[in-house]
């Protein structure tokens, strides 16, 4: 039989709507990048995962094969290129797209900017350190940072190929935290006053994300934060929103 629903997961978002299908008995299939992401979902026959990134010709590919008649988007709210060739595979086929939203918030006395080129120019006006917890992904760009191999902790996620990845580009030792999120208020706290930051440079991930643990334990600890804007606004529905949805598309 083939299924009817293809998520492209990887976040919170997704592992809850993963949740939803097992839940009502539904056979999904379900997209993610690697395999940390696969480690995240939950283990059910009615998923059928594909661990592996792919390009917008190869999610076309996979959508005209499995013949899906609609397609969540539940990744993550920066993966910006990700998304575009998902829709873009999406208007292609004519296959009906669904976005997951993540909530957003504006928080008071951070400070907001609108690219990691303007964090790099910030902290390049100081020499303090900084905490980085914007993931490895967008790594490179950091080492412009002036001094950046002292100046800059890293907390990234604890997999052989990430590690790699930031000992490869100079952050090692005590400049180098691995450690699978969301993290606590406490564990933040701790993490700023035992790196001695005095700047935590994060993206604007929601509560899904962690990021008003991070907020608040910065504010805890005396901390400065710089936010990364989410690169553009979205429209479609909030995880809240998507078990009904998805519910009267498939009955």
């Amino acid at each position: 039989m083939t299924n009817k629903v293809l998520i492209f997961a990887g976040t919170t978002e997704g592992r809850i709507l993963c949740e939803y299908f097992i839940e009502h008995e539904i056979q999904v299939d379900v997209c993610v990048a690697t395999d940390y992401g696969e480690t995240v979902l939950p283990k059910s026959t009615y998923l059928q995962v594909h661990v592996g990134r792919m390009d917008k010709q190869q999610i076309l590919d996979e959508i005209e094969r499995k013949k899906h008649q609609l397609i969540i988007d539940a990744t993550h709210p920066y993966a910006v290129l990700v998304t575009n060739n998902i829709k873009e595979a999406c208007e292609t086929s004519g296959i009906k797209y669904v976005r997951v939203l993540r909530e957003s918030m504006e928080c008071e006395h951070v400070l907001y900017v609108e690219s990691i080129r303007e964090v790099v120019e910030f902290l390049n006006h100081r020499t303090e350190k900084a905490l980085i917890t914007t993931g490895s992904k967008e790594l490179e760009a950091f080492t412009k940072v002036n001094d950046y191999k002292n100046r800059l902790i890293v907390r990234v996620l604890p997999t052989k190929e990430v590690v790699a990845q930031c000992e490869k580009l100079g952050f090692q030792g005590k400049n180098l935290i691995c450690m699978q999120g969301p993290c606590s208020l406490e564990m933040n706290y701790v993490t700023l006053k035992e790196t001695g930051a005095n700047y935590l440079v994060t993206k604007e991930s929601g509560v899904a994300g962690g990021f008003v643990e991070k907020i608040e334990a910065a504010k805890k600890a005396g901390v400065e934060v710089i936010v990364i804007r989410r690169p553009s606004k979205e429209d479609g529905y909030l995880v809240s929103e998507m078990n009904e949805w998805v519910k009267k598309f498939i009955s």
